[in-house]
């Protein structure tokens, strides 16, 4: 990483000063991204950027405002610090806005979390199309006679970050993320078009799966809704498969937010200490997992990253609480979002725990659909299939599942052993009893 970046941060600092701040904060990212999409055998989306930005936080007379600019000429820098300080002191005073107590920068974790790739610019023009194409080739040599479309897609992103504060704070950050997909429609019955997609990503781009491999899913996904349609109302169990856990999960989690806590948008804001899932849930957030998709060392605060047990055997333990939430809510602070967020594994594999459930549904995605963070309330539209002592039945369509996140974690009955490793929420496939899916 260039010291310049460093530098571009300091001047903003100074330029801050000079113009009579009390404090100020600098950021400056730096991505470069190719984006590939290929449909019916030949490009339909090339992309290739390099973006920068300098996002300055100011703090003067009681007053904070975040305001950023691209244009990094020096001259520049000091006109715009000059002219964002002088329109924050129009703003309102906001008491709690302050750059953290310093104490809370201390003990950073040096450790590589494996976020870089090295051999990232190695990565020629000609292997993007080729991988990309041959995606796009599995899929459609997979798909069958009913294939309507088929689109294959390929990125990869270098991030750099540098950023400075008033008191104290430096931090900077290196990371690749490189990610390969496909999504494909079928003709079916009448005017029916079932849609399949499957996409992974990766921090190294030795990591991403087989080309061909992404491609055959693509197509198992989409021929596996052929035929879907509706049965009758039942109390069944569920089966939530790994890829849509993070769907049903974030209504939960966006309840965590000291953000919705404070602002009283959060129906687990008295539930702390309290149990609000059954003993099967146990909720870790990890911003140090080595090859992460949400590592970092620090967090938008500049706290140091460290692991945290939000929920404990189905006891809430944490929220996530920023700096600025934090002292509005008089409360200490944790960090501001999630990172990596893991359910451990259990020990048996979604075929082996079909087998003894008898009758049931396996959801493969959601559609549409809503959580309340308020009251808890969630409703959502299923995709999947039915199945009856461990073998698939029938693919299953325009059903939904409603209920409460309070008395729906609940029936979590069992952790199955496949987290999704694509994603930075890293879930495994979760098991309910007596859930009620709506149908005809």
């Amino acid at each position: 990483m260039s010291r310049e970046m460093l530098d571009t941060c300091a001047a903003a600092l100074a330029a801050a000063k000079k113009a009579g701040a009390k404090d100020a904060k600098a950021t400056l990212a730096k991505a470069r991204f190719v984006d590939i999409q290929y449909r019916e055998r030949k490009p339909e989306t090339i992309k290739e950027a390099t973006t920068q930005g300098l996002y300055v936080e100011i703090y003067v007379d009681g007053r904070y405002s975040a305001q950023s600019t691209s244009d990094l000429r020096p001259a520049a820098i000091e006109g715009f610090i000059a002219n964002a300080v002088a329109m924050t002191r129009l703003l309102a005073e906001d008491p709690y806005r302050s750059l953290p107590d310093p104490r809370y920068y201390q003990g950073r974790s040096s450790a590589d979390l494996g976020v870089f790739d090295p051999a990232g610019g190695a990565l020629t023009p000609e292997q993007r199309h080729e991988l990309t194409r041959a995606i796009e080739d599995a899929a459609l040599a997979a798909g069958g006679p009913k294939v309507i479309s088929v689109t294959a897609g390929t990125s990869d992103q270098l991030y750099e970050m540098a950023t400075l504060s008033t008191n104290g704070f430096t931090g900077e950050t290196q990371s690749t993320v490189y990610s390969a997909g496909g999504q494909m429609t079928l003709q079916d019955e009448g005017d029916r078009r079932p849609n399949g997609y499957y996409y992974v990503s990766t921090r190294l781009r030795r990591d991403i799966l087989d080309p061909r491999t992404i491609g055959q899913r693509t197509a198992q996904r989409a021929r596996d809704l052929l035929g879907a349609k509706k049965i009758p109302t039942a109390t069944l169990p569920v089966i939530v498969e790994n890829q849509g856990v993070g769907r049903l999960l974030g209504g939960l989690v966006s309840a965590m937010s000291g953000g919705s806590i404070q602002q009283k948008r959060s129906f687990l804001a008295d539930q702390q200490g309290r149990k609000i899932a059954s003993e099967q849930l146990t909720l870790i957030d990890d911003p140090l997992l080595l090859g992460g998709l949400g590592s970092a060392p620090f967090d938008s605060d500049g706290f140091p990253a460290r692991q945290r047990t939000l929920i404990e055997r189905g006891v809430l333990k944490e929220f996530f609480v920023d700096w600025y939430y934090g002292r509005k809510l008089g409360w200490e602070p944790t960090t501001g979002r999630s990172s990596n967020l893991i359910i451990p594994p259990g020990r048996r594999s979604v075929a082996e725990i079909m087998k003894d459930l008898g009758r049931g549904i396996v959801v493969t995605s959601f559609l549409g659909g809503n959580s309340n963070s308020t009251t808890g309330d969630t409703s959502v539209g299923i995709l999947g299939y039915l199945f009856e002592n461990g073998v698939r039945t029938q693919p299953i369509a325009e059903m939904n599942v409603a209920d409460n996140h309070l008395k729906f974690w609940q029936k979590l009955a069992e952790v199955a052993n496949d987290p999704w490793i694509y994603d930075s929420w890293r879930l495994p496939s979760l098991v309910f009893t007596d859930v009620v899916v709506s149908g005809v």
